[in-house]
């Protein structure tokens, strides 16, 4: 059996079992990445494949963790953020989904009820389909992805606290969403 650092050597030498074997071993988990961005298992395919061949094309700018067994860990982050990255750049193209007003944090009030941090991973990626895009996008950028929001500013051209304002917003109506899927969970029993 190839140890992962071989396989990714192969890759970089445009070995095609190489790739194969990293194509097979991550089309998943970068199916459920994109997933998270677009609804549509079609255009998800398809980004998933744009994912690959960006992947491909760099993967000699992967840089292997000083602790080689952490470096199938490091590979998945690095490729999981080139999928983030392909699939906001394709919604990006794709429509203008961002309409920003100019506020401030200020003016958006926080809610006092701490249902999100009782919601299972699951809840929250089904009830993530609900929520506009743009809050959408910054939910799974932000708490997700790992993004701060100094990052998510530069990738989508608008001021920190607007991104602030969106993730505070995403969390309201996810509370909003559970609190309803909760009423009519108890209603049906």
């Amino acid at each position: 059996m190839l140890r992962f650092e071989d396989v990714i050597k192969g890759c970089i030498r445009n070995d095609n079992k190489s790739k194969e074997m990293v194509y097979k071993s991550f089309y998943g988990y970068l199916m459920a990445v994109i997933l998270r961005y677009t609804n549509n298992r079609t255009e998800a395919e398809e980004l998933v494949n744009d994912t690959f061949i960006k992947v491909f094309k760099s993967i000699h700018l992967f840089i292997f963790p000083s602790e080689i067994p952490y470096a199938e860990k490091a590979f998945k982050a690095w490729i999981g953020k080139i999928a983030s990255r392909t699939a906001i750049d394709f919604l990006r193209t794709r429509k203008s989904f961002l309409s920003i007003d100019d506020f401030t944090e200020e003016a958006e009030p926080v809610s006092s009820i701490n249902v999100i941090s009782a919601l299972n991973v699951k809840d929250i990626l089904k009830l993530l389909d609900d929520l506009p895009e743009i809050q959408r996008l910054i939910f799974n950028l932000f708490e997700i992805e790992g993004f701060s929001h100094q990052e998510i500013a530069k990738i989508f051209k608008i001021p920190e606290s607007s991104s602030r304002v969106y993730l505070t917003r995403a969390k309201q109506k996810l509370r909003t969403l559970y609190s309803n899927t909760l009423i009519n969970t108890y209603e049906t029993n």
